[in-house]
């Protein structure tokens, strides 16, 4: 049980956080809204009347949003990898290279198909 002291703590820690901020926003925020307020805001444009259920994202955006996260991935491997180089040994470095060749077959599959090029 004393293990568990140190979570337990941070969670309600975090829980106290979250309440006391939803409680002084809606104390210190403001109680009255006009219509600029309760408008769209598109970096300065006028936003445009959307279609009924939103409009349609071109599918571009989700590759685009794809790649990121896998190649992102890459380094939240790779940065705890090159801490711990040392003590890993030859090892951590075998399964790093096989890694590393899994994701450049991805990005030449990628690249072979047309997902770099951005129109």
């Amino acid at each position: 049980m004393n293990a568990a002291i140190p979570i337990l703590t941070l969670g309600g820690l975090a829980a106290f956080f979250a309440l006391l901020s939803i409680i002084t926003a809606s104390i210190v925020g403001p109680r009255r809204y006009n219509r600029a307020k309760l408008d769209a805001y598109e970096c300065g444009i006028e936003p445009t009347p959307q279609p009924i259920g939103g409009g349609k994202f071109p599918v571009k955006y989700y590759l685009t949003a794809m790649l990121f996260i896998v190649f992102d991935i890459e380094i939240v491997f790779l940065y705890p990898w090159a801490v711990s180089f040392d003590q890993l040994g030859m090892f951590g470095f075998s399964e790093m290279v096989l890694f590393i060749v899994t994701l450049l077959a991805v990005y030449a599959y990628v690249w072979r198909r047309g997902g770099l090029e951005w129109d």
